[in-house]
């Protein structure tokens, strides 16, 4: 199949193959005659994987990593666990970030219940850049 056939089988742009077979992460398939790139089935899952992998929240560069792994014996599915455990523990820092942002937005909005002259908006005040002075 051609690059837009690939693209459109695998959810992506054709764009996306291009740089994906840039980065090494898509062998470049043999040309036809023509010119034609000429892709085959396995394009499509190599494509699909590298996308559920990103969904899952992996890096270019850790999809590469797994991309390699995934062809390997028992030793990959040690080093693909911790490449997900490394993951796991981002999220969990990245969710903790944002629980933190939430409570802190939170905290700022409970004065806005109060009526409007007894109030001071401390929500526009931390958010305000410092008098120069």
């Amino acid at each position: 199949m051609k690059t837009g056939q690939l693209a459109a089988s695998a959810g992506v742009n054709f764009q996306t193959v291009r740089y994906y077979e840039r980065r090494g992460l898509l062998p470049e398939p043999p040309r036809r005659e023509s010119g034609y790139r000429e892709y085959g089935p396995d394009s499509v899952q190599a494509l699909r994987f590298i996308k559920r992998a990103q969904q899952l929240g992996f890096t270019l560069n850790e999809v590469e990593q797994l991309l390699h792994l995934a062809s390997g014996g028992p030793e990959s599915c040690d080093a693909a666990r911790s490449l997900a455990n490394r993951r796991i523990a981002d999220l969990d820092q990245r969710i903790a970030d944002l629980e933190a942002m939430r409570d802190s937005l939170a905290r700022l909005t409970e004065t806005c219940e109060r009526l409007h002259s007894e109030r001071e908006c401390p929500l526009l005040r931390s958010m305000a850049p410092p008098q120069a002075g």
